[in-house]
């Protein structure tokens, strides 16, 4: 049940305070336990936050993706199970460094396990960084954390303020002098850094123009819709008559383009004439295809004055590719499922540019994997990002990756561009406030103006290692209490 109430602490729900509350009670249910007993109650308390916070992934698989409600489901659980066994392990491991003052156990050294195990969760096996403790934070006081050290150190502050709570609750008196002793000191660092400005915008004004098209999934790749879909794209994109607002830059969602490149060059080649006629650049989303390797990529590409593209690098397993047999994947073809693999792109690329403005691009939920941006940063002076989360339907997951992509705007001390197939559209400030944003489910052209930014914020300096580094002493420090003792 603590589990099952965790996703109401992320969007839409934003009850933000709720999560270290519920993580003081995970804390206390393992207190005390032997670490197997306590590593039950870790996997159920993360069975119940993902099987609430995660129900949308049948949506995709099954609805969208072609594949049996069956299979769906066995792929949903498999993923929430996966997941209830991180916290598993960080259950065992914060029973096992059980020994010293009360103190030190819940306001450091089961935090550092929580987070140094949720940082694990954010790579391994490709990484699901979703639920992050620090996500649901974005619109709370601890928020001024992420650009200092990126959503993982939001989330150790988060956990912290959760073992607090114990302390101030369960512990003896010279714990919650400690306690309170850590309570000043979260809120005087904070109260530091709240709202500073890392980085500098520059003098420089760029009009953007975000097309959400709101093509339904259900009727995107039919041959028949082809045509209608690249006319309403143009349409929206060079209306006749529109003379009030002339952007420099245009950006659609990913996957706009239902073909590949080379099958709609002609296409192209008249939206990059009529872009450089009207001074605009139009990033847009479209599947291209290298003749050399014969793979297909999901790309962003950039037409007009300038030309360029972006490859996503960081592939969503199952839905981009398949790490199963070669049976399996026969199995999936002659059902009717998506079964080829997209290829990767290369780690390092250039961003793409209008005029001399460099922006760093990323493709549906690479957004949601805060250190792979940095690739691009601090050149970059803006980000944007092109999305298709029509796959989840009317659901809580457009609005959890919606407030991703506001950590990483917050993160960088950047703009974001946010240009959705079905929403949610949205131009997010450098603080990772929503400054407008398109109406879910209508096509909808979003304007307005953003400022290029230059500067580092420490988290684009430095990344996650200080996080890390700190979690680890924490930890470090438990198990060396747990010798001594």
């Amino acid at each position: 049940m603590a589990g099952g109430l965790l996703p109401l602490s992320f969007a839409p729900f934003q009850l933000y305070a709720l999560a270290p509350v519920l993580l003081a009670g995970l804390f206390f249910l393992c207190d005390g336990q032997q670490p197997r007993e306590a590593a039950w109650r870790g996997f159920w308390f993360g069975f119940g936050a993902f099987a609430a916070g995660t129900y949308w992934l049948y949506i995709s698989i099954h609805v969208f993706g072609g594949a049996p409600l069956w299979v769906a489901v066995l792929l949903m659980l498999g993923l929430v199970w996966l997941m209830g066994m991180y916290v598993a392990v960080c259950g065992y491991l914060v029973a096992t460094l059980s020994a010293g003052p009360a103190a030190l156990r819940w306001c450091f050294i089961w935090p550092a396990c929580w987070v140094f195990i949720e940082w694990l969760r954010s790579w391994l096996f490709s990484g699901l960084p979703w639920l992050s403790i620090g996500y649901g934070q974005i619109d709370g006081p601890l928020r001024a954390w992420a650009p200092a050290g990126g959503v993982f150190a939001v989330s150790l502050v988060t956990v912290m303020v959760g073992g607090v709570l114990l302390t101030l609750l369960r512990g003896a008196a010279m714990d919650r002098k400690i306690a309170a002793a850590v309570t000043v000191l979260i809120i005087a660092s904070t109260w530091l850094i709240h709202d500073r400005d890392w980085t500098t915008a520059t003098d420089q004004d760029l009009r953007v123009r975000l097309i959400q098209g709101s093509i339904s999934q259900d009727r995107k790749w039919l041959i028949e819709q082809r045509q209608p879909t690249l006319d309403l794209y143009s349409e929206l994109t060079f209306a006749p008559g529109d003379t009030q607002f002339s952007p420099d830059l245009t950006v659609w969602p990913e996957a706009a383009v239902p073909a590949i490149a080379h099958r709609v060059q002609d296409f192209l080649d008249d939206v990059a004439e009529r872009a450089r006629s009207r001074d605009m650049q139009i990033f847009l989303g479209i599947l291209t295809y290298d003749s050399d390797t014969e793979q297909i990529s999901n790309s962003l590409i950039s037409v007009g004055e300038q030309s360029g593209a972006y490859h996503k690098r960081h592939l969503v397993p199952f839905g981009e590719f398949f790490p199963v047999p070669a049976f399996v994947r026969n199995w999936m073809r002659l059902s009717g499922m998506p079964s080829q693999d997209t290829a990767s792109g290369e780690r390092f690329q250039e961003p793409l540019r209008v005029a001399d403005i460099r922006l760093a691009p990323s493709i549906c939920y690479e957004d949601v994997f805060g250190a792979e941006q940095l690739d691009f940063l601090p050149a970059a002076g803006l980000l944007v990002n092109v999305s298709n989360d029509a796959w989840f339907g009317d659901s809580i997951a457009p609005h959890q990756h919606l407030q991703m992509a506001r950590m990483r705007a917050l993160e960088a001390g950047r703009s974001m561009l946010r240009a959705t197939n079905t929403g949610i559209t949205a131009i997010i400030s450098p603080r990772g406030k929503i400054v407008d944003q398109s109406p879910q489910f209508e096509t909808h052209v979003l304007n307005g103006v953003v400022q290029p930014r230059v500067g580092a914020t420490p988290y684009v300096r430095v990344g996650n290692y200080p996080v890390l580094i700190t979690c680890l002493a924490f930890i470090g420090l438990g198990i060396y209490l747990l010798r001594r003792n």
